[in-house]
Parts: C-alpha cells; structure tokens; sequence
C-alpha cells in the first residue's frame, strides 16, 4: 500500500489529475534543488583528492538518496508545498516565472523549402 494515499494528498479539494500535475512540477523543483546543490559541491573542490570531501557528502542527503517524486510527495503531505488551483483563463503576467508557452509547430510551412525542386529538377 502506498503510503501517503491519494486521499490524504488531496484532503477532497483536488482530483487525482491535479495532484499528478502538482507533484510532477514539485519534482521539477527538487530536481532543481539538487542540480544546484551539486553545482556548488563541484565548484567548492579544491582538486586536492586528500583534503576534499567527496562530492556526495556535500548534497543534501533527501534530494541525494531519494527519487524526486518521492520527495515532492512527502513535501505536499507534509504541507512544505501547497496545490493552488487557479482560475479558468488564468494568464500569468510574467512568462519566465511560470512555464513558458510555446506556439505550436506548423511542420507544412517548416518543411516547405525541402518540397520544391530546386534548378536541375533534384529533389
């Protein structure tokens, strides 16, 4: 048995899809978290292989030993995260702080050079 349960996750205001959502952007955030924290370990060594630490004593042991979903789920039990349903039609004002949304792709018009012939009739 999985242990937070979905029940407990959502406390009956969200739906099981808004929790996936909700712990998939949290283990983006603790996947961040520990890209940064071993950035920094790797920048403190000296290069000195007998007065340096190794590089996993200086990470965090939670975002070192434990899946990043893992602990996006335990951090939304235990409430360190918070879901927040926004409204309907919500645009955020500032792009770069939420994810960016990108225009979809029209292949006809990207592709369309390679669709012609060219001078000697080569495709």
């Amino acid at each position: 048995m999985l242990y937070p349960t979905i029940g407990e996750l959502t406390k009956g205001e969200f739906n099981r899809y808004e929790l996936s959502l909700a712990t998939a952007r949290c283990a983006r955030i603790v996947t961040s978290e520990y890209v940064k924290q071993r950035e920094e370990a790797e920048k403190a060594q000296t290069g000195n292989k007998d007065t340096d630490k190794p590089i996993n004593t200086l990470i965090n042991k939670e975002l070192r030993d434990e899946k990043a979903v893992r602990t996006a789920i335990k951090r939304l039990h235990e409430g360190e995260y918070v879901i927040v349903r926004r409204p309907e039609g919500y645009v955020p004002e500032n792009l770069e702080a939420e994810e960016k949304i990108e225009e979809p792709i029209d292949f006809k018009k990207m592709f369309a050079d390679d669709d012609a012939d060219d001078e000697n009739g080569n495709i």
